[in-house]
């Protein structure tokens, strides 16, 4: 065989051994990237492109130990989108050393401890009436409830963040991709 031909099939049995490793974890593709239910949700996120931002934000408030720690932690993970959304210039601030508290207040407003999947909250929902009030380990509140069968958070401001993708498991949790960032009272 010649190298090419080596390399070819290197590629392919490690293509191939991925696939059925995704296969046989069953995993959701966030970002271009199967997310691992074996990984923890750091492993996971630094591979979805469409959630760098808030990778470099969790870095920046040095926050990747502690979710790559047991949990349980249920994530409503920002996309790239919806840190978008925020005004001009509000990541770039965040980030600088000197608002790592306020940093710290937003992301962590985005974690509720415990293991809540889709199937949870909607329960949680009916239970509540049409709305289940979810503490977040940053202390404040967030509402979720549904319009049909669409599941969404509300912050303490009144801003409405949709769920994108549920049930992303992983080894330490869940993450729920979430369309805009909620923000807690400051």
């Amino acid at each position: 065989m010649n190298k090419l031909m080596k390399l070819a099939f290197a590629a392919f049995v490690f293509l191939s051994a991925n696939l059925a490793y995704a296969q046989m974890e069953k995993t959701v593709e966030v970002g271009g990237a199967p997310m691992y239910p074996s990984k923890n949700i750091v492993e996971n996120a630094v591979n979805s492109a469409d959630h760098t931002t808030l990778v470099a934000a969790v870095k920046a408030a040095g926050l990747v130990e502690t979710l790559q720690g047991a949990g349980p932690f249920t994530v409503f993970a920002p996309d790239n989108a919806a840190f978008e959304k925020l005004p001009k210039g509000t990541v770039e601030t965040l980030l600088k050393p000197e608002n790592k508290p306020q940093l710290v207040a937003v992301l962590t407003y985005h974690v509720v401890a415990g293991k809540m999947g889709s199937k949870e909250i909607a329960a949680a929902i009916k239970k509540g009436s049409g709305k289940a009030t979810l503490t977040t380990v940053q202390g404040g509140k967030l509402t979720a409830w549904m319009k049909g069968k669409e599941l969404y958070i509300t912050d303490e401001n009144g801003g409405q963040s949709k769920v994108t993708i549920a049930d992303v498991w992983q080894s330490n949790g869940v993450i729920h991709s979430v369309d805009t960032v909620v923000l807690p009272k400051m």
